[in-house]
C-alpha cells in the first residue's frame, strides 16, 4: 500500500494514515460501548462512588470482587474508559517518587450511581439481546418487504412477544424505562415545569411503570395524572402510588384529559379539549438536527435514528414532525430543544 495523499472532504488533503485511524476509530467504537457494559456488569462507578469518587485500581478490584491475576486487564479495561470520558484519572504520589493512578466519577459515571441514574438504560441498550439484530442489518435490508423487523429477524419474535414471554428480558426493559424517565423527568419538573402549569389532568400514554406520572405528579400535586398502557404492563404497575393505570390500547381509545403525554405521537386530537381550553399534546423524543449542533449531539440523534430500527421505529426532522401534526388536524405546535439530544414538543389542537 502506498502512502500518498488523497483530495477529499472539498478540498482539504487527508493522508492514508488519518483515514485509517478514522476506519479503526468508528471500527472501534464497538469495543467502547464493551467497555461501558463492563464497567456496568462490574459496577465500577457504584464501586468508585464507595470510595469517595475516587479510587486505586486495587481498591476498584476488592469492591468488584475482582481476582489479583485480573488487575492488569482491569488497568486496560479503566485506561480506555478514561480515554472515552466515562472516568478521569490522576496519580496518587507514592513514597518512592512514583505514583499510582486514582479512577475519578465524571459527570458521565456520576450518571450511573445513585438513586436516580441511567444504568438501566445503558445495561439494556447494551444487553446482548438489542446488540445481535444490528449484526444482521445488512441481510435485512436485502430483503424484500413484506419482512420482520431486525429484532424479529435475529430472535423470532419482536421485541414485545420477547419481554410478554420472558421474564428477565422483561425486567430489563422495565428497569431501562424506568431508570431513563426518572432522569430526565427529574430535569425536566426541575428546570421546565411550566409546560404542565394549568393543567387539571394529564395522561401518559404507553408509560409503562408510570414513572415520568409518577414524578410530575410528586411536582405538581394538584395534576390528576395516569397512565395508559396495555394489561399486562398494567399489572406489574407499583401500588401506592398517586396515578391511576388504565389497561387500553392507545391504538383505538384514549382517555379525555387536559393533556396528553406520551414520546410518540398518535392521533389522540379528540381525547383532549380544545386550545383556548389549556388542551395540548406534551412530546419527549429527538427532533434530528434540533439542539445544539456539534458533534455528539448530531452523531446521537443519528444513531438513535437507526437503533430504533429494532422495532420499526423512527426519529423525524422539524419538517416529517410537522407533516405529522397538521396531517393529524393539530392547529399549531411549538418545538423547544431544551433536553440535550431531544427536544419537548408542545402540539395543540
Amino acid at each position: 500500500m502506498e502512502l500518498t495523499e488523497s483530495k477529499c472532504n472539498g478540498g482539504q488533503e487527508v493522508s492514508l494514515l488519518d483515514a485509517q485511524l478514522e476506519l479503526y476509530w468508528n471500527t472501534f467504537a464497538v469495543i467502547k460501548s464493551m467497555a461501558l457494559k463492563s464497567a456496568l456488569d462490574l459496577r465500577i462507578a457504584d464501586a468508585v462512588h464507595r470510595h469517595g469518587g475516587a479510587a486505586t485500581l486495587g481498591e476498584i478490584a476488592s469492591e468488584v470482587a475482582l481476582h489479583p491475576s485480573k488487575i492488569p486487564c482491569l488497568r486496560r479495561l479503566m485506561r480506555a474508559l478514561t480515554v472515552s470520558g466515562v472516568f478521569a484519572v490522576a496519580v496518587k504520589p507514592g513514597d518512592g517518587g512514583g505514583g499510582e493512578p486514582v479512577y475519578e466519577l465524571t459527570p458521565s459515571s456520576r450518571l450511573l450511581v445513585g438513586s436516580s441514574n441511567l444504568s438501566g438504560i445503558m445495561s439494556m441498550i447494551l444487553h446482548p439481546t438489542l446488540v445481535v439484530p444490528f449484526l444482521g442489518v445488512g441481510e435485512w435490508l436485502r430483503r424484500e418487504p413484506p419482512d420482520p423487523c431486525i429484532f424479529k429477524q435475529a430472535h423470532g419474535r419482536s421485541f414485545w412477544e420477547l419481554a410478554d414471554r420472558d421474564a428477565a428480558f422483561d425486567a430489563l426493559v422495565n428497569d431501562g424505562m424506568v431508570s431513563d424517565s426518572r432522569v430526565i423527568m427529574d430535569y425536566v419538573v426541575r428546570e421546565h415545569g411550566e409546560v404542565f402549569r394549568g393543567i387539571a389532568s394529564l395522561v401518559n400514554l404507553a408509560g409503562g411503570l408510570g414513572e415520568a406520572a409518577q414524578v410530575i405528579s410528586k411536582a405538581f400535586p394538584e395534576v390528576r395524572c395516569s397512565v395508559m398502557d396495555l394489561g399486562h404492563v398494567v399489572a406489574k404497575a407499583p401500588a401506592g402510588t398517586d396515578v391511576e393505570y388504565i389497561a387500553g390500547d392507545m391504538f383505538e381509545s384514549v382517555p379525555p384529559a387536559d393533556a396528553v403525554f406520551l414520546k410518540i405521537l398518535k392521533n389522540c386530537k379528540k381525547a383532549i379539549p380544545p386550545r383556548d381550553k389549556g388542551g395540548k399534546v406534551i412530546i419527549m423524543d429527538i427532533v434530528v438536527g434540533a439542539g445544539p449542533s456539534d458533534q455528539k449531539h448530531r452523531e446521537v440523534q443519528a444513531l438513535f435514528d437507526m437503533y430504533i430500527m429494532f422495532v420499526n421505529g423512527i426519529e423525524r426532522d422539524k419538517q416529517e414532525w410537522k407533516k405529522v401534526f397538521m396531517e393529524a388536524g393539530f392547529s399549531g405546535y411549538k418545538i423547544m430543544p431544551v433536553l440535550g439530544f431531544r427536544s419537548m414538543i408542545e402540539v395543540y389542537p
